[in-house]
């Protein structure tokens, strides 16, 4: 068993020897394209680039990005990873190093449908799921100067992609608080939170922090990058802060250039869902029909209960 288990690793090892081969021909193609000539370290991890500048490319994170893509997708791997470092050369901080990047990692809150006409390709980014139809998206970077960090950066890094992630919401918490103020939606009157940077969506899980937040949960509307618009959830008059919450998140998403969702979601225990609230033609006229989700319903149903009790 010992000497198959042997054999085996041999295997793997040749097998990843001709990959990182295959891979390193593809950089210094890449590299001679640029003009700039190359030499590799000993390890592999990193390689020199010398010409009308001298720059050092890490490769760690390349190489286990490379290892989980299928081999077409290479030569566009190696190019934009050498562009992109040659072009960020003038950058003050290296985003592969971790001690550098770590204070300057932020989220930003995305509709999944939205990445393409931002010019986000998904499968270049790190994020996660936040809600229904919603992504959360690691960036690095300050005031002007943002942009998500790429899968060959992050994986350069000795903690894992969700970890970092973690990193960033708490970095975005310390980093601002949100002004709030009330807002008066026809009669319903909901929390307004604005601030100055694309992470206020991180504000969720603070969101104890600016209203008292029942056992129900809250409301909540994203309608553009820098604002939560929220509402407790107690009392049957939540339907109606749906609807105003609802109409007031579509005119913001469509109106303001960083609308971020036109939808009204349920913050409730760390999670956020959507509760479907959608415009159908009623007549000569048109009707926002509300369609709870069946958890949502029946906590609606429970208020009903304990009013007529």
């Amino acid at each position: 068993m010992r000497l198959f288990r042997r054999l085996d690793e041999r295997r793997r090892r040749a097998r990843r020897r001709a990959d990182d081969a295959d891979l390193d021909a593809l950089l210094a193609l890449v590299a001679e394209t640029l003009g700039y000539d190359c030499v590799f370290a000993r390890d592999g991890a990193s390689m020199l680039l010398t010409g009308p500048r001298t720059v050092t490319v890490r490769l760690a994170g390349l190489r286990r990005e490379a290892a989980r893509r299928p081999r077409e997708d290479w030569p566009m791997l190696a190019s934009e990873h050498l562009s992109r470092t040659v072009a960020g050369a003038a950058e003050t901080f290296d985003v592969c190093d971790f001690a550098q990047a770590r204070p300057l990692l932020r989220t930003r809150a995305l509709l999944a449908g939205d990445l393409a006409a931002a010019g986000i390709d998904p499968t270049r980014v790190i994020g996660r799921r936040l809600g229904d139809g919603l992504v959360e998206i690691l960036t690095v970077g300050y005031g002007g100067r943002v942009r998500p960090v790429r899968p060959e950066e992050a994986y350069c890094w000795p903690i894992p992609p969700a970890q970092a992630l973690d990193i960033a919401i708490r970095n975005a918490l310390a980093d601002e608080r949100l002004t709030a103020a009330p807002l008066d939606l026809g009669g319903v009157v909901v929390t307004k939170l604005t601030g100055f940077t694309a992470s206020a969506a991180a504000h969720l899980r603070g969101i104890g922090g600016y209203l008292r937040v029942p056992r129900d949960g809250v409301l909540v509307a994203l309608p553009r990058a820098g604002q939560l618009v929220v509402h407790p959830v107690e009392g049957l008059g939540v339907v109606r802060a749906i609807e105003r919450m609802r109409l007031f998140a579509q005119r913001v998403y469509t109106d303001h250039p960083e609308g971020l969702s036109p939808q009204v979601y349920w913050w409730r225990d760390g999670r956020l869902s959507r509760i479907p609230a959608e415009f159908a033609p009623h007549g000569d006229r048109v009707k926002l029909v509300v369609s709870p989700p069946p958890e949502f319903a029946r906590v609606l149903a429970a208020m009903a209960n304990r009013r007529t009790a």
